[in-house]
């Protein structure tokens, strides 16, 4: 066990006969041995483990360790957020944070060991955060029946905001569908007959961006000439790319995660008989993906993004990101302030505290309803126009993105934001 930062971080050490022997705790609100708070009036009988008048305690799991463990910048960011809101706004609606963080390695049967434990243990009120499609999909059918929020979940796959088995799941960042057709869009414009090379990662998420992908090109112009898949386990994406080179494609879409994200641009600036426009997917496109393949080496690739990048100077004077930077300085100093996982970790603790402040209740079913009726939320992190906006019926908060181009040592906007469900229509998975 060890510190992270004003919340805990705890290993996957324990057996799973430690697991099977927990005791299943009762789900029923009122005060008791979970600890929690009464509920009155409306809110009578409604679940409080987890929280009272003064306190809240929620739960995350991220890969701290393994081929995903660039996501492991992300709960910096959160701690920072809920330290600044603990120490110097009295709390998250008048109650002290406690955030603690699994590592799940990212692999679900682990992923499956930390949630049970953040909920069956640690008695958490709400996981907020499982990072990860695969992850997030072996768990939500538990977090579900147990009546535990499982508040924006940090992947984009479309099934968190289509699916209305599983009320007490969501999102948050926008989809990858969604993702997928402001790249649609993008070379409809750009390079409209386009032909088109695909990496991309053999599961729910590699697999969603592609299918949004292969939707929002039909009846055009624009082709896919070669795909390509990897797993989570491979060593390299060396094969796939040689492959792929060899294809007359223009264009090349890169659906991965950071590791292989970093991979696949090495071997694209390797292969110097091909030169295609390279789109890497948003969850691979942060600095600390691009910087140890040398910047020289990633000129010009585009990608998407939705919240502001700490290094793009035209944020120079944003209040938002003057506090932001100034509290991660304070609160997290051994973490730099320009990664823009941090930054992506304090616009969804934000997101989280505007969400749970709007809650009628106080507990688990007033967060509940409240992830699923946010109406034009802004969040002081995200782009200028992009705001959160969920319903009963519609569980996908952010649907907004913009294009970039990375030119020097950073990011540059490209356009405008793009409001897929005025583009594209509503999505329903």
């Amino acid at each position: 066990m060890r510190s992270f930062g004003g919340g805990t971080v705890r290993g996957t050490a324990a057996t799973a006969a430690v697991l099977l022997a927990a005791t299943m705790l009762a789900s029923c609100g009122g005060r008791g041995e979970d600890g929690g708070t009464q509920a009155s009036g409306e809110c009578q009988g409604q679940q409080t483990t987890g929280i009272t008048d003064k306190t809240l305690k929620l739960g995350g799991v991220y890969p701290l360790s393994g081929p995903a463990s660039a996501y492991g910048d992300i709960p910096k960011g959160i701690q920072a957020y809920f330290e600044y809101v603990n120490k110097e706004k009295g709390g998250l609606d008048g109650r002290q944070v406690e955030f603690v963080v699994r590592d799940d390695g990212y692999q679900p049967p682990k992923a499956v060991e930390e949630v049970r434990r953040l909920v069956e243990q640690e008695q958490v009120f709400a996981l907020f955060q499982t990072l990860g499609t695969p992850s997030t999909t072996a768990t939500w059918d538990y977090a579900n029946q147990r009546k535990v929020p499982q508040v924006f979940v940090a992947t984009g796959a479309s099934k968190w905001g289509a699916d209305t088995k599983h009320p007490w799941t969501i999102g948050w960042q926008p989809n990858y569908i969604s993702e997928a057709r402001v790249y649609a869009k993008y070379l409809k414009t750009e390079k409209p007959n386009a032909k088109v090379a695909v990496l991309y990662q053999n599961d729910d998420f590699g697999e969603d961006l592609l299918g949004g992908f292969k939707k929002a090109i039909a009846g055009s112009q624009i082709s896919i000439v070669a795909e390509q898949s990897y797993e989570v386990t491979d060593p390299s994406v060396d094969p796939q790319m040689r492959n792929l080179s060899g294809s007359d494609a223009d264009v090349f879409l890169n659906i991965t995660t950071p590791k292989f994200g970093s991979q696949a641009l090495a071997a694209d600036a390797k292969l110097t008989d091909w030169n295609p426009l390279h789109i890497v997917n948003n969850v691979a496109a942060s600095i600390t993906v691009l910087r140890p393949v040398g910047f020289q080496n990633v000129q010009n690739v585009v990608s998407s993004t939705y919240y502001k990048d700490p290094v793009d100077p035209q944020w120079a004077n944003d209040a938002e990101m003057k506090l932001y930077k100034a509290k991660m300085k304070q609160y997290q100093p051994n973490a730099d302030p320009n990664v823009p996982y941090h930054a992506f970790g304090w616009a969804v603790a934000d997101s989280f505290a505007k969400t749970f402040t709007a809650a009628k209740c106080k507990t688990r079913e007033g967060l509940r309803d409240s992830m699923r009726s946010l109406n034009n939320v802004q969040v002081g992190m995200l782009l200028p126009g992009v705001t959160m906006t969920t319903s009963k019926d519609d569980g996908f908060p952010i649907e907004s993105m913009q294009m970039m181009q990375f030119k020097g040592e950073r990011w540059q906007l490209l356009g405008q934001v793009i409001d897929t469900r005025k583009e594209f229509g509503p999505l329903t998975g």
